[in-house]
């Protein structure tokens, strides 16, 4: 059983922050230090959004084109945690926010996926985000 918690969501105002984490844990979780991580999203009414990724390793970030520029993805391997740093939030921004997982060795390189959600292997309950105007 493999499970993603994420922690850190709430309510906020628009221009303000939150920090977003999901920790991993699980007993037939493959090694941490092997999967990419990624953060979606979804609105009510919406579809599943891809929000940021990052490789195995750290050594690569990707962002969808809506938060470039003010939201920052990292990872611990050593905590097995993955973090979303979100800065100048918006209204648009309220959504239900997934943790997941991309096992590295399978499929095709991860740049050219990263933002499709079924190439993901294991989701989160999810956090909610909230951004009041």
């Amino acid at each position: 059983q493999v499970q993603l918690v994420e922690s850190g969501g709430g309510l906020v105002q628009a221009g303000g922050s939150l920090r977003l984490s999901c920790a991993a844990s699980g007993r037939t979780f493959s090694t941490f230090n092997d999967n990419n991580m990624g953060w979606f999203r979804q609105a009510p009414g919406k579809e599943r959004e891809f929000v940021s990724a990052i490789t195995w390793d750290g050594g690569a970030t990707y962002y969808s084109e809506s938060v470039k520029g003010r939201f920052t993805i990292s990872r611990d391997n050593a905590k097995k945690t993955v973090h979303l740093q979100m800065n100048s939030l918006k209204p648009e921004d309220t959504a239900v926010y997934y943790c997941t997982t991309d096992y590295r060795f399978f499929g095709s390189p991860f740049a050219s996926r990263y933002a499709v959600w079924d190439e993901y292997e294991y989701w989160g309950q999810g956090t909610q985000v909230t951004v009041s105007s």
